[in-house]
């Protein structure tokens, strides 16, 4: 009697085979953990953007790029430059920094750097190293060294609450020379 082998049985062999070996081979590997990108959703360049109020331009921003975030947070990392406009559509003061940073939820904006603003009615510079802008109060503020220049006078002072054209302003630990008409 002859062998007879079933041309199915190297098919069984074979299935057999993979049935024991695919679950040895096949190592349970750890799952790496999902980081979640935390990073620019969008990026502009050399943008201008207006701010208005009753169809008229308040503030017109400039900056060469402009990284915007999930959260709506902006990030200016090559600078900002910005001009103020009154009710009558004139430019009364300009505000420019190295870097700038927009905090949406608290509808704040941040300058850094050379930090500095110009009250063009008055011919007052105010610079400092950092300072604050909330346009909903239109006021500027900071606690960081300032020095603001005047026509005749220079003031300086830590600490700063003005109005975002530097009409009125306040300072803290102020020293300076200032000329005094008799």
């Amino acid at each position: 009697m002859r062998n007879y082998k079933s041309p199915f049985a190297s098919f069984r062999t074979a299935g057999f085979l993979l049935t024991v070996l695919i679950p040895v081979s096949c190592s349970t590997k750890q799952v790496e953990k999902v980081v979640a990108y935390e990073g620019p959703l969008r990026q502009a360049e050399n943008i201008v953007m207006h701010y208005t109020e009753k169809e008229k331009v308040k503030v017109m921003l400039q900056a060469k790029k402009v990284n915007e975030f999930q959260n709506g947070d902006r990030e200016f990392p090559e600078g900002i430059y910005l001009e103020f406009y009154n009710e009558l559509g004139k430019m009364t003061s300009t505000l420019r920094a190295n870097t700038a940073f927009y905090f949406k939820e608290e509808k704040k904006w941040r300058g850094r750097g050379k930090v500095e603003v110009v009250n063009l009615e008055k011919g007052e510079q105010l610079n400092t190293e950092e300072l604050f802008w909330k346009p909903d109060t239109k006021k500027i503020f900071t606690d960081k060294f300032v020095t603001i220049t005047q026509k005749n006078d220079v003031i300086y002072g830590t600490g700063l609450l003005a109005d975002q054209d530097l009409s009125h302003y306040s300072l803290k630990n102020t020293s300076g020379n200032v000329e005094v008409n008799e």
